[in-house]
Parts: C-alpha cells; structure tokens; sequence
C-alpha cells in the first residue's frame, strides 16, 4: 500500500509539471503575438492610397483605358 501512494504521487507530480508547462508554452505564445490594430493606429492616407492604386489597377486590367483617344 504505501507504494502505491509513491506512485500515485509521483503520477501526479508528473501530470502537474506537465500542465504547468503547457500553461507556460500557452502564455509564451499570447505574448509574441502582435497587438491588435486598432481604427486609431490605422494610417488614413495610407488606405487611401492603397484603394487608388487598386482602383487604377482594376480599370487597366478592364481595360478602361486601351479604347480611349486622348
């Protein structure tokens, strides 16, 4: 009997560290991950250049320009 308390200890003991150091790997993780962008941090002339050039790329892949005669 008293060796069986060793080794339901020593299950426990191992079971234990185990978690504890998943918990650790799980805190590690959260903590490289970037911060959230936020509407503030966002650069409004930045987007909107973007969206230019996204615009002004759709319409050549259109072909909006080709048929025009300037």
């Amino acid at each position: 009997m008293d060796t069986d308390k060793k080794i339901a200890a020593a299950i426990a003991a191992v079971s234990m560290y185990l978690e504890a150091e998943q918990q650790a790997l799980y805190a590690q993780a959260a903590a490289d991950q970037p911060p959230a962008v936020t509407q503030r941090s966002m650069n409004i002339w930045g987007v909107g250049g973007r969206q230019a050039m996204m615009q002004m790329r759709n319409l050549m892949q259109m072909k909006g320009f080709h048929g025009s005669r300037f």
